[in-house]
């Protein structure tokens, strides 16, 4: 990281925690976040004492201007010939330092080679798809823009995208990440701490590229064990006849075609996995709230919600909206 990328990081971190306290790179709860928290902090203090270093010899140069010009005395030119050759190598030692403190701060972006959980991320336009225990067939599930780990372990996350190029940034967490088509990319993430910390894209992907948020959910390891367990369960049956209904009408209608939901015959795979969308905290890659409203007003209407997804609108009845809304909202 450049000691100008470092600056910018810092004043769009001062940005974001003025408008959502829980997406800041002040706010660092993690070993990679609180490294490079001390990173840009620093590179602040320094850029502001040179500022202020050269504004003050900007105005005893101004000063005494008149008399330079009135007496060009050997002796004065040798004098500011000596200023300037220390300012240089001033300017050296400078650069040099900070230079040795981002490498020192951003390697442990790297993953960790003896991380304990690996997660692999696949970015899409405009939502974040996310792979658990690929490894094991039995235990392996995925889930959409929302990312349990536990408390203080290392997480390993393999980064890769299917479109074009998204960057994954949890400035609470750690820093930023490209995800390139064709290559695969990794971070080390760790949460010192229980809490939700709001991540995004953090590079233009497209018309909707503001609408790509999502979440890390930092929780004590039983908990997080509980949450997996629970995830690799198939999606629940509904009981409610309208959700009934629903369930069946999904499975009519072209919905089966593009999303997944285990144990039923839908095996879509161009849209997120909906097993258990019921219990995630928000819809749309974090556009809507996840209630029974929010998701019969995007299933009637997507595009206008966000315009250029990828999914279809599909013609429905106000009957069939409320059935299927109601099937979304059981799956938990």
């Amino acid at each position: 990281m450049k000691a100008g990328a470092a600056v910018s990081l810092f004043l769009s971190a001062i940005l974001i925690a003025g408008c959502n306290g829980a997406q800041s790179a002040l706010n660092a709860e993690g070993a990679s976040a609180v490294q490079l928290k001390h990173l840009i902090t620093g590179i602040v203090i320094v850029c502001s004492v040179v500022w202020a270093v050269v504004m003050i010899v900007l105005i005893l140069a101004l000063l005494r201007s008149r008399t330079l010009r009135q007496d060009p005395s050997p002796e004065s030119e040798r004098r500011m010939g000596k200023i300037v050759t220390a300012a240089v190598a001033a300017t050296v030692l400078i650069i040099a330092g900070l230079t040795v403190a981002s490498f020192y701060a951003t390697r442990g972006l790297s993953a960790a080679q003896d991380a304990d959980l690996t997660i692999k991320v696949r970015g899409q336009q405009w939502w974040w798809q996310f792979f658990y225990n690929e490894s094991d067939p039995a235990k392996a599930f995925q889930t959409a823009n929302e990312m349990h780990i536990p408390v203080g372990v290392d997480i390993r996350i393999q980064l890769e995208s299917t479109d074009v190029i998204h960057s994954f940034w949890v400035p609470s967490l750690a820093g930023k990440r490209d995800l390139i088509p064709g290559r695969q990319n990794t971070i080390t993430i760790r949460a010192d701490r229980p809490g939700v910390y709001r991540g995004q894209c953090a590079e233009f992907c497209g018309l909707q590229h503001s609408h790509m948020a999502l979440f890390v959910i930092a929780e004590n390891m039983t908990d997080y064990q509980r949450w997996a367990a629970a995830q690799r369960d198939n999606g629940a049956s509904p009981t409610d006849p309208e959700a009934i209904a629903g369930k069946a009408l999904f499975m009519r209608k072209p919905c089966a075609a593009c999303h997944t939901i285990r144990g039923t015959e839908a095996s879509g795979s161009t849209g997120p996995d909906l097993t258990h969308v019921g219990s995630r905290q928000t819809i749309a890659a974090g556009l809507l709230d996840n209630t029974r409203g929010s998701l019969a007003a995007w299933i009637a209407d997507p595009q206008t919600l966000k315009p250029g997804n990828n999914m279809p609108m599909v013609p429905l009845s106000s009957d069939e909206l409320r059935q299927l809304s109601a099937y979304m909202e059981s799956l938990r």
